[in-house]
């Protein structure tokens, strides 16, 4: 019965949560920039944000004649199937995100300037490069973090709340025994703040964390980049030249 009433109230507590901002599975728009690659983070299973073939100065003025072309991590041009999504706007969504699906999306941006004057046309090309990794948050996370503002936090903070009252549950029933049973009831004696939570820090197979590489989010399980694996629950990324795909778990 003691271990049924803990773990309800363990799952009551974890239960509410939200999704990660941002840095993960967006659903709003990511621009370009001119010169240094943006880092979007997809949660496993879910779909990007929409990626613009344009920077947001670029997209606040008028374009005239734009044309866009996309090219993937596998450097074949980007038309489109039921996977990926390119639209004649130069937007890019891709559905169902996986490991094989992470690495480097380029586009290249063309455009006409007329000068006022002569007329003369001019063809300017912009190139905008963003990189997409993979974040393989738990099953079941939709569901349980509803529309809030971040999951993970969230769970953190409902952690510590769970062990508050457990720890108040374990001195509660010591009172109750002590003062309203009869004394052959064996005695419970609780020390204040003997009870503790232990972060186990891991992450799944093919996936790592490395501050370097990721530093705006450090704290995050990525899938592993080519050229390192992971074939246990570890924490980081090991080296292996021979490894040219992302999310390995073993080293051929």
């Amino acid at each position: 019965m003691l271990a049924w009433a803990l773990a309800a109230l363990l799952c009551s507590l974890l239960g509410v949560g939200s999704q990660r901002p941002s840095l993960f599975s967006n659903k709003g728009i990511v621009y370009g920039t001119v010169g240094r690659p943006v880092k979007i983070y997809v949660k496993l299973h879910q779909d990007s944000p929409v990626l613009v073939c344009m920077d947001a100065n670029r997209a606040s003025k008028e374009t005239v004649d734009p044309a866009y072309l996309w090219i993937g991590p596998n450097e074949n041009t980007l038309t489109g199937n039921g996977q990926i999504n390119v639209t004649n706007t130069g937007k890019l969504i891709v559905k169902d995100f996986m490991e094989s699906l992470s690495g480097l999306y380029t586009c290249t941006l063309s455009y006409k300037t007329i000068k006022a004057e002569t007329q003369e046309e001019t063809i300017i090309k912009k190139r905008y490069d963003f990189m997409i990794f993979v974040n393989p948050f738990a099953p079941g996370w939709k569901s349980m973090c509803n529309d809030s503002n971040d999951c993970e936090d969230a769970t953190n903070r409902n952690i510590l709340k769970a062990r508050d009252r457990i720890e108040e549950f374990f001195r509660s029933q010591a009172y109750i025994l002590y003062h309203h049973f009869n004394k052959t009831i064996p005695a419970m004696h609780f020390v204040d703040h003997s009870f503790q939570v232990v972060r186990i820090d891991n992450c799944r197979p093919g996936f790592g964390k490395n501050e370097g590489l990721h530093s705006n989010c450090a704290s995050c399980c990525v899938v592993c980049s080519p050229g390192t694996f992971s074939p246990d629950v570890d924490v980081t990324c090991q080296i292996c030249v021979s490894v040219h795909s992302y999310g390995a778990k073993s080293c051929p």
